[in-house]
């Protein structure tokens, strides 16, 4: 009984969807990029991660993540060679799980979400190191300021998502970068000066781009 429970809400949603559970289960990815179509992709409002975590008195990594990001991919059909990125983080929307904290980040002595309520990010170029891997350099803008960031990116594959019927893509990325270069000096060295930021990301083909 307690298995039939937690299948009704999935079978619920294959339903509506003309999916059929069979479609769910069997559903694989192609690992070729050839396979993408070209065009505009849109992040996944509903299945995205983006977080930070620094050193936290040599305890632990504290994570710190964002609940509202906003993302276009710009697919060409030479892959991720030659595909760019755009990413918005609402720096208002930071989570610690700890409300003061959340509070005290969000305020002029951190990230100062009154005067600069965006985080972005704007690919520059890409570097492949591997058939599904590369390293991505990119422009980081925090606190108005720029710098450039690489992220290391691997392809996780692409097909037509079962439920959604859109064509889809999937990326996980990570890299590093100093936090007093962008200002944000608060509380170190308590809290570590290298922030590592953990992104994983389904991108799917916007709606004007997949009618053409």
């Amino acid at each position: 009984m307690n298995v039939y429970k937690r299948l009704v809400p999935f079978l619920a949603v294959a339903a509506l969807t003309a999916c059929t559970p069979l479609q769910v289960v069997t559903h694989h990815v192609s690992s070729s990029e050839s396979s993408v179509p070209p065009g505009r992709y849109q992040l996944d409002p509903h299945h995205w991660n983006v977080s930070f975590d620094v050193d936290h008195f040599h305890y632990s990594r504290f994570v710190i993540r964002f609940d509202r990001t906003t993302a276009q991919l710009d697919w060409n059909a030479d892959g991720m060679s030659a595909s760019a990125v755009r990413a918005t983080i609402d720096a208002a929307s930071i989570n610690t799980n700890v409300p003061l904290l959340d509070r005290m980040l969000k305020g002029p002595d951190m990230f100062d979400v009154e005067r600069y309520p965006s985080i972005m990010f704007v690919s520059t170029a890409f570097q492949r190191t591997g058939d599904d891997k590369g390293v991505m350099s990119g422009d980081l803008t925090i606190r108005g300021t720029t710098r450039p960031v690489t992220l290391n990116v691997t392809f996780n594959g692409h097909a037509v998502n079962p439920l959604t019927k859109q064509e889809t893509l999937g990326f996980s990325a990570d890299g590093h970068f100093s936090r007093a270069q962008f200002g944000l000096t608060t509380w170190y060295p308590a809290v570590g000066d290298d922030v590592h930021v953990a992104i994983q990301a389904e991108f799917a083909k916007a709606p004007a781009d997949a009618a053409q």
